[in-house]
């Protein structure tokens, strides 16, 4: 196939990272920063889709590259109806999903409506999304809640921990279908989940309030206590839905979401500070167990990944409690933008076909 340059895109909450790939190699990377001065103008996430895209145009000009040099965009895929793991052509019906916003709002549901306008303008340029967070492959014994008026749903870091995997496959020469792998997502919010054989079969819904704590996510709550909580009356459903997820875990407990600070301060003696960075190491490490269960203790090896497995004493500490289960491989951060270009480079190459959104 002729060459091709891919731009990358991916909105979050105070920030939109784009980046440029030329010969399979990053030739430009920015992380643009929003104040709370110019997000404050705009009521939702959707009012800001013509401020966002004039500050992509700006910086891709800035560095020469017009739009028209791009022929793929690739975008963090938002939350839209639950998708199988893949490369997804974005469509009238995905952005028409994402306008009606019945599957919910996030900042990343920007990622494709701004790729979608984007080529629409760009001669023979095509936009995708790959992996979302709604990636699901759940197998029916796990999304079966205890009580016919539930389902559990399959929200996660899809986009990292599929690129984790598949990367660990690739560096022990295995393709990623033929491995069970359960990997640990550590970031603001939590995610593990059990890979079988390319399939994330059982995760935990890091954004609803299953699974650990976390920096901005309480984890799992007791739900008698929850339930009492919600008819005191003293709290709206928004403010419970942000104890849950936002205002939650570290921050609800110390006031703050910084990872490095937190560890600073426990290294310095604080010890309400060192008890909380335990209670996520041991239900961290609680969860993974829970997942080798799901192939029968037959896991190929454990990746830790995320922000937080920078954190040595953390990934030592889960690490102590789940090594008798397998080999683990640690992978911090998440070069999500690097993920996306692999994905969409991994169709152009022709090792995945591309999926409709329907």
């Amino acid at each position: 196939m002729k060459e091709t340059k891919i731009l990358a895109i991916n909105p979050g909450s105070t920030s939109t990272k784009i980046a440029v790939f030329q010969n399979k190699k990053c030739i430009f990377l920015k992380t643009i920063r929003h104040s709370a001065e110019e997000l404050s103008q705009y009521e939702t996430i959707y009012d800001q889709f013509h401020f966002r895209k004039k500050m992509i145009l700006k910086e891709l000009g800035t560095e020469n590259i017009g739009p028209g040099a791009v022929n793929v965009i690739i975008a963090r895929g938002g939350v839209t109806k639950p998708l199988e793991s893949g490369v997804y052509e974005i469509n009238q019906a995905m952005v028409d999903d994402l306008n009606s916003r019945e599957y919910g709002m996030h900042a990343s549901n920007l990622a494709p409506l701004l790729a979608f306008d984007l080529a629409s303008k760009i001669p023979n340029t095509k936009a995708f999304i790959s992996d979302p967070v709604v990636t699901d492959e759940l197998d029916a014994l796990a999304r079966t809640a205890g009580h016919p008026l539930f389902e559990r749903r399959s929200i996660f870091h899809a986009l990292n921990q599929k690129a984790v995997a598949r990367a660990y496959a690739n560096s022990i020469s295995k393709p990623y279908e033929s491995l069970n792998l359960i990997v640990a997502h550590l970031g603001g919010g939590v995610s593990v989940g059990i890979h079988d054989h390319g399939s994330v079969v059982d995760v935990n819904n890091a954004l609803d309030g299953e699974g650990p704590i976390s920096p901005e996510r309480s984890g799992s709550l007791p739900n008698g206590q929850l339930v009492d909580l919600c008819f005191t009356g003293d709290y709206t459903q928004s403010e419970i839905r942000k104890m849950i997820c936002g205002n939650g875990g570290f921050v609800a407990h110390l006031g703050t979401s910084d990872g490095l600070e937190i560890q600073n301060r426990a290294e310095a003696g604080d010890e309400k500070c060192k008890h909380l960075l335990d209670v996520m190491a041991y239900q961290v490490a609680k969860t993974i167990g829970e997942m080798a269960t799901v192939v029968a203790g037959k896991v190929d090896a454990i990746l830790i990944t995320g922000g937080l497995a920078y954190d040595k004493k953390m990934v030592a500490e889960i690490s102590r409690r789940v090594s008798f289960l397998a080999p683990i491989s640690v992978h911090p951060g998440e070069d999500e933008m690097e993920a996306m270009f692999s994905n969409a480079q991994r169709h152009l190459d022709g090792q995945e076909a591309l999926k409709e959104y329907k």
